[in-house]
């Protein structure tokens, strides 16, 4: 049984704190983040669509949020074959002039910012911390960009802020269901991808190596978040549905009287074996929807028929 790690934040626990080489899109293989990599596909893939059929939605054998394993029948739907990305949610905001909930001013700070991931110093041990005039277009805070980042999942996005996205590309948040589904690829193993983590030694999607929070080894290439798939897909030709960044659904997690939660999905580049460990399909983790991230992302579905 994997040990539970929580990993809901709450704005008021936060600490305060004023390569240019192209991959072959068929097989992309990571590449060191010495060297800057922009792009990991030449042309982002349409949407994929997910035939209507029976699935296996949960798990027995890991964490207890996850339990029982059932079987679900689900509608056919399409959805993005990838994050979305910078240059798609710039094309939103372009054409909308939206304003993302971490450029508002944010309840118990009263200032504009959002939550970022530091490694912990002897002085400040935790590692989630909140940065003033964090934001989309500046994910870790001022003097932060995504210039030369157009292929990167946009993160900082809140649930109100994924939601407004889809609206206008007249799509939707996938459900929970649908995700799982999706990312399953029509398998039943422990990864996506089979029984081990790194089957012979290659890495299968963006996570963290190494001693966490302390010391990430980038085995996988990669630091922090990585351009939209630069790993193999799924077998239904999905990119990043593990790993990488957290990605919203409209599921809420749990009902509650307050700030609603949602169900996040697929682990992010922060997961690793001694800590989240959520790198599968069924991993399932709460959040609250006017929380955003340098971890967090998403991308979309059509929309479902009444």
């Amino acid at each position: 049984m994997i040990l539970k790690h929580s990993m809901s934040l709450t704005l008021a626990a936060l600490i305060f704190s004023g390569c240019t080489a192209k991959h072959d899109a068929s097989a992309p293989k990571p590449t060191p983040s010495a060297d800057v990599v922009t792009s990991c596909l030449a042309d982002l893939p349409e949407p994929v669509k997910i035939a209507a059929g029976e699935t296996i939605i949960g798990n027995d054998r890991t964490y207890r949020e996850e339990a029982p394993a059932r079987r679900e029948t689900l509608k056919a739907f399409d959805i993005d074959s990838h994050e979305v990305t910078n240059d798609e949610f710039s094309a939103f905001v372009n054409a909308t002039g939206y304003v993302t909930t971490a450029e508002k001013e944010q309840p118990g700070f009263g200032k504009p910012g959002a939550a970022i991931f530091k490694e912990p110093t002897a002085a400040h041990p935790g590692w989630w911390w909140f940065i003033e005039g964090a934001h989309w277009r500046a994910p870790t805070g001022p003097g932060s960009d995504i210039a030369g980042k157009g292929s990167y999942p946009v993160v900082q996005v809140s649930h109100e802020d994924a939601m407004a996205y889809a609206n206008w590309a007249g799509r939707a948040l996938p459900s929970e269901a649908q995700w799982e589904y999706a990312a399953r690829a029509g398998g039943d193993t422990l990864y996506v991808w089979g029984e081990e983590l790194t089957p012979n030694g290659e890495h299968q999607a963006n996570t963290w190596q190494g001693i966490f929070p302390l010391q990430n080894s980038e085995d996988d290439g990669y630091d922090r978040s990585a351009p939209v798939g630069c790993f193999k897909p799924n077998a239904y030709g999905l990119y990043d549905m593990i790993g990488n960044v957290w990605e919203w659904t409209d599921t809420e997690y749990r009902e509650t009287t307050g700030e609603k939660v949602y169900a996040i999905k697929g682990g992010s580049f922060l997961c690793a074996p001694s800590y989240c460990r959520r790198y599968r399909a069924s991993a399932r983790q709460p959040q609250e929807a006017g929380f955003s991230t340098n971890h967090i992302g998403f991308r979309t579905v059509s929309r479902r028929a009444d």
